[in-house]
């Protein structure tokens, strides 16, 4: 039988933007074992955010598939271009159909949905979670046009869905300076409200926390269990 018949391999253009070498060794390994009867990739690397954004405003680049970023990594400040957050923002203006997998150290839960509502990753993965497998398991995802979280993120947005509790911004914002030691009498000068109000607001945040004791210390520890600090 003729091989002429045969289907072509899919082709894949793939970004890896990461300061480590090994780690970008590590995902080429990964996207070079799947379905390599199937897809054909070619991968284009970066090391930081300069290096990135010359690649992505290229004048004779052609738009990317899959975009691997990380999100800590040193800044290009010339074109305002600080993290891995803004280059998938900068991809998502350029290449509306580049899929962008985000991977971060970072596992405050507010960082986590801040994330997802502004750049809306077809993939976000706590780089804690990663192993071969789950790489090539979140890969499988995303090629196929399907969300990827990693386990702690999932988990994180799950203890949100279940907390009832919503605060504004000047409450996050006492809580994270309660959290850092600063005394009551220096709130003002970070905040935007009163102390008188600032004090409200924290018997009520101490309501809603269910503190008994009335103790800083208390809500401090709740809130970051909660995982508002």
């Amino acid at each position: 039988m003729s091989n002429t018949n045969k289907s072509k391999k899919i082709q894949q253009s793939i970004l890896i933007v990461d300061d480590h070498p090994f780690i970008i060794e590590g995902y080429k390994n990964g996207i070079a074992r799947y379905k390599s009867d199937e897809y054909e990739f070619s991968i284009t690397q970066a090391k930081d955010c300069e290096s990135a954004y010359n690649i992505i405003t290229g004048s004779t680049v052609n738009p990317f598939d899959i975009a691997f970023l990380d999100i800590s990594m040193p800044a290009y400040e010339e074109k305002n271009i600080f993290t891995g957050e803004d280059l998938a923002k900068l991809i998502n203006a350029k290449m509306g159909t580049c899929k962008v997998i985000l991977l971060t150290m970072f596992t405050e839960m507010l960082k986590i949905k801040t994330i997802i509502k502004k750049i809306n990753p077809s993939g976000l993965i706590i780089k804690n979670d990663l192993t071969f497998d789950e790489l090539l398991f979140g890969f499988d995802k995303v090629i196929n046009n399907e969300k990827y979280y990693s386990k702690s993120v999932l988990k994180m947005l799950q203890q949100s869905k279940n907390n009832a509790i919503e605060l504004d911004q000047f409450d996050r914002e006492i809580l994270f300076h309660l959290s850092k030691g600063t005394e009551d009498k220096e709130f003002p000068k970070y905040i935007p409200i009163t102390l008188s109000a600032i004090e409200r607001r924290k018997v009520e945040l101490k309501k809603l926390f269910k503190i008994k004791s009335g103790l800083d210390s208390e809500l401090i520890k709740e809130a970051k269990l909660k995982g508002f600090i």
